[in-house]
């Protein structure tokens, strides 16, 4: 089988499902707490792919699901057990429950067909939420993985996907992470080993044939 076989395969749409990780208003938007991430989403072009890619899996009935981030205002459940969330929960911008911080951003479209999972703990879009339990209800085979960031849940989603059986898809122009060159070395020393790398333009013309 080519790979243009195999990913047109993989990606049928009665089979996969669409990931955005926390592309929310308070990682990737405006008024984000973490400036520097935003930028590399948005000056790699990895945003508007994210919202090409919703678009176009609406088109073709691809179920999209987006992964948030967020937190209580009390903090209660929220992990301390390392750097990372201490520092997060130092920054300037909240990401709470119910806050601006925790909407998709734009150029991003939600429709009500779309699956918003929210979790209040750890790393991972997968681990300890419903998007396993949500997947396998939807006859999911193939997870198309994209969002930020490329240095913690990225890694973190395409690992556990694969370790509770799915193929993975990562459009490698459709994640973004700090530095830029790290994304590209994660994604070709990494991601490259276990999941399917391509590019946002090939997915949605397998779409489009479908």
């Amino acid at each position: 089988m080519t790979r243009p076989d195999r990913l047109t395969g993989q990606l049928d749409p009665d089979g996969a499902v669409l990931l955005t990780v926390e592309c929310q208003e308070g990682v990737v938007g405006k008024t984000s707490a973490l400036p520097e991430l935003a930028a590399a989403a948005r000056e790699s072009g990895a945003l508007d792919n994210i919202a090409r890619l919703v678009a176009g899996a609406h088109r073709a009935g691809v179920q999209v699901m987006h992964a948030v981030a967020e937190r209580r205002p009390d903090g209660r459940g929220a992990n301390r057990n390392a750097r990372l969330f201490r520092a997060a929960a130092r920054l300037p911008v909240a990401q709470h429950t119910g806050s601006a911080a925790v909407q998709i951003a734009e150029p991003i479209e939600v429709t009500e067909a779309d699956l918003v999972v929210r979790r209040l703990h750890g790393l991972s879009p997968l681990a300890g939420t419903d998007v396993d339990a949500l997947l396998r209800n939807l006859g999911c085979r193939t997870l198309v993985v994209t969002g930020v960031s490329a240095n913690v849940a990225v890694p973190n989603a395409v690992f556990d996907a694969v370790n509770l059986g799915y193929e993975v898809v990562v459009p490698s122009d459709a994640i973004a992470g700090v530095p830029a060159d790290y994304t590209a070395a994660l994604t070709r020393h990494t991601l490259a080993l276990v999941a399917t790398l391509t590019t946002t333009d090939e997915v949605l013309a397998c779409w489009r044939a479908h």
